[in-house]
């Protein structure tokens, strides 16, 4: 069993649903204070959700009188895994490591204690072979990632920031690749911002409506108007690297349950997922002016989860790329499609972040699982970018 294997198993047997480290930041502490890594924990929230966070940090020899400090690199990901769902139906348990058919079962397989794995033994092969390397290295780990993310990788970024500590590349371990480890890898996310709107209208019986005012009937010209402009991709035109704002509803309530109440208000719960393009302000303004421009009479509270970041192709981009066509003979793909990581708040303390790691088509499911032989490939890609990204210092 290779070192990467092990280490994974041992992370996957630990329960840590989300908030819960379960001691898998103990256990990977171990190993990095053992390769001269300086630990710092971090917790955070409530006490009965404690979460809690590892910024571990290797210093390299101090630079020369040309080169005042040294670059760092920092692997980022979470210990945290999401609940398992019905236990009786996962074929084997989902904290009991399982091999069959070539694959590895368990919670946490994909996303992310495998990545978390390779991240390690990468760093432990690449010392042996570079004892005294010219790279800073580091690793952010959080047990909030799968649940709120407030009390997670944020708060170490705002930690670093408050004392001006930079990253200057960062590989978010995420399961990216699509069918086989290395086809894809992130470069960049869209933004994401919710909006809840209250329409005010005025409840009646549904026989006198000249009494009442129906909420739905005053927002349904609005509402015809946004979905418009969202099917002709009207919010921004995206780029070489996104693709369209898109704009969604994702709930609808009013009423009281009655069929002869005309409801006094409806609720409106939408989402945008943008791209750079694009601005909160921006589209948050247009979507109040569509509102206004129908006499809309509503409250509107909105919520910006994430901003949208991009890492164009440069050090980081390139070392990856030439690491995985080293390790597996194709050239990878840049995508800034899905949802959104934790590298929305790495970005705001580090130029060039990526995202890299497993196939995604079983994560969050029942049998979450891995390809064995993917996960030294996914260890020795990682292994390759540090040695590319060193011989740059």
């Amino acid at each position: 069993m290779s070192r990467t294997l092990q280490l994974a198993e041992h992370l996957i047997s630990r329960p840590s649903v989300t908030p819960d480290d379960a001691g898998c930041q103990t256990i990977l502490g171990a190993r990095l204070t053992a390769l001269g890594f300086t630990l710092e924990t971090l917790e955070s929230g409530p006490a009965d959700l404690r979460v809690t966070n590892l910024w571990a940090k290797r210093l390299a020899a101090p630079a020369g009188a040309s080169q005042k400090t040294r670059k760092t690199l920092a692997f980022a990901g979470h210990t945290d895994v999401v609940p398992t769902g019905p236990v009786e139906q996962w074929t084997s348990h989902p904290f009991t490591p399982t091999h069959r058919d070539g694959k590895l079962y368990g919670r946490g397989a994909c996303d992310m204690k495998t990545s978390i794995a390779a991240f390690v033994v990468a760093i432990e092969e690449f010392l042996e072979t570079t004892p005294d390397p010219k790279l800073n290295l580091a690793l952010l780990l959080t047990s909030d990632e799968e649940g709120p993310a407030v009390d997670g990788t944020v708060i170490v970024c705002d930690t670093l920031s408050a004392r001006n500590e930079t990253v200057d590349y960062c590989i978010v371990g995420e399961p990216t690749a699509v069918e086989r480890c290395g086809d894809m890898i992130k470069n960049g996310r869209r933004g994401t911002m919710s909006g809840k709107l209250t329409v005010k209208g005025v409840q009646g019986h549904i026989a006198y409506p000249h009494l009442a005012k129906n909420p739905v009937h005053a927002f349904a010209p609005a509402l015809a108007e946004l979905v418009a402009i969202n099917a002709a991709g009207g919010w921004d035109a995206g780029n070489a690297y996104f693709q369209p704002t898109s704009w969604q509803i994702s709930n609808i309530h009013a009423g009281t349950g009655a069929s002869n109440v005309i409801p006094g208000s409806a609720v409106v719960d939408f989402n945008f997922r943008f791209s750079t393009e694009s601005t909160p302000e921006a589209l948050q303004r247009r979507v109040v002016a569509v509102l206004d421009a129908h006499g809309v009479d509503h409250d509107l509270r909105w919520t910006v989860g994430g901003l949208p970041f991009l890492t164009t192709p440069g050090e980081l981009v390139e070392a990856v790329q030439a690491a995985i066509t080293d390790e597996t003979g194709f050239t990878t793909e840049l995508s800034t499609s899905g949802g959104t990581s934790d590298a929305r708040f790495i970005a705001r303390i580090c130029k060039q972040v990526i995202e890299l790691g497993p196939v995604n088509a079983s994560i969050h499911k029942i049998d979450e699982h891995i390809d064995v032989a993917s996960i030294e490939t996914l260890k020795n890609i990682y292994r390759r970018t540090l040695e590319r990204l060193n011989g740059l210092q």
